[in-house]
């Protein structure tokens, strides 16, 4: 159950055995069905998850009543509203288990019981963030300055695994178009990767 967080711990921190078992004493295991809300927009989210098994979308619906993928989430990755979490403010976002997961959740309390029992995860923490406001910019940034097909060629690239696990719906919002666009873009890719061969 915790080998693959005691994996990615070990790529940002140094934690004795007794560290170890304080660190897991904090977390909770949740088996999450597939299709289940773990955030509602209006909540208060009081949760971060590190994703043992399983994957997870975040989202938020427009003005026109839309949904707009943000973010794909599996294993090996944390999810939550950080905004939310660490100001307390009602979210924006829904976060929804696409599939049967397995999480390893802190709570506020319990991260603030770890930082306090174990201080230099304060940095683990932080580098998380900063991993993650990367990406983020990274993806603002192609999202102004690219092409829908060039979006659509980084997203399958870079992603190649969530491009078999999600709908073509949720991948569709996630890059701001159609799904009957993305269908053509798909095409259009397939053919040309023929072409070249």
């Amino acid at each position: 159950m915790f080998q693959k967080i005691h994996d990615y711990l070990s790529r940002s921190a140094r934690l004795s055995k007794e560290e170890v078992k304080i660190f897991e004493k904090n977390l909770e295991f949740r088996m999450v069905p597939k299709k289940t809300i773990l955030l509602k927009a209006g909540e208060i989210c009081n949760f971060e998850a590190y994703i043992n098994k399983g994957c997870i979308r975040e989202y938020f619906i427009d003005r026109n009543g839309q949904e707009l993928t943000l973010q794909f989430a599996i294993e090996d990755w944390w999810v939550s509203d950080i905004t939310s979490f660490e100001d307390q403010v009602p979210s924006d976002m829904y976060i929804e288990t696409l599939e049967d997961c397995e999480l390893l959740v802190l709570t506020r309390q319990s991260k603030e019981n770890l930082i306090n029992e174990i201080p230099h995860l304060e940095r683990m923490f932080r580098l998380m963030i900063q991993r993650h406001l990367s990406k983020l910019q990274k993806r603002l940034f192609k999202t102004v300055s690219s092409t829908a097909m060039e979006q659509y060629v980084e997203f399958i690239t870079r992603y190649p695994t969530i491009s078999q696990r999600v709908s073509q719906q949720y991948i569709a919002s996630y890059l701001g178009i159609t799904p009957e666009f993305l269908s053509r873009l798909r095409t259009k890719h397939l053919k040309s990767g023929k072409a070249q061969e």
